[in-house]
């Protein structure tokens, strides 16, 4: 649970870190000034859309930090270069792209982990007799997907 008192204190070291009043970190976040004043005198909590706003603006703030006052502030200077680094790498063209959009993408690690499955599945596969299997779908942690049919 988050903590009201220490939030408040960690958002008013936020704002001395960066040199900004109360109004001119609301105006940074795009939240109401009053929305500030509210959170900053006990009476209203942070929302989640608060915090995320925060978290979007001002990269160096660690999101444990902010909320539990855990982790760094700032983020340590490799922490942030490599958020940077993944968003960018999400965003721009990957020479793993295949032909079409819809075809699967796969990485070293689900290459690791879909030989290591495959000859999971051939050793229960073969256990099987009297049944017969159509498909076989896996689906990774990132969304991606890769499909077997017979």
């Amino acid at each position: 649970m988050v903590n009201i008192d220490d939030f408040v204190k960690r958002l008013e070291v936020l704002m001395d870190y960066y040199s900004l009043s109360t109004s001119a970190f609301a105006d940074k976040i795009g939240v109401q000034r009053s929305s500030m004043s509210h959170l900053l005198s006990g009476r209203n909590k942070p929302s989640l859309d608060f915090v995320m706003k925060i978290i979007e603006v001002f990269p160096e703030v660690d999101l444990y930090w902010i909320l539990l006052g855990t982790g760094n502030f700032p983020k340590r200077h490799e922490d942030v270069s490599l958020k940077n680094e993944k968003t960018i790498s999400s965003i721009l063209p990957n020479e793993n792209f295949g032909e079409d959009l819809f075809s699967p993408i796969e990485s070293k690690e689900e290459k690791k982990a879909e030989t290591k499955i495959s000859s999971e599945l051939e050793n229960s596969i073969f256990s099987l007799t009297n049944k017969e299997i159509e498909k076989i779908v896996i689906f990774y942690k990132n969304g991606r997907f890769k499909a077997y049919s017979s």
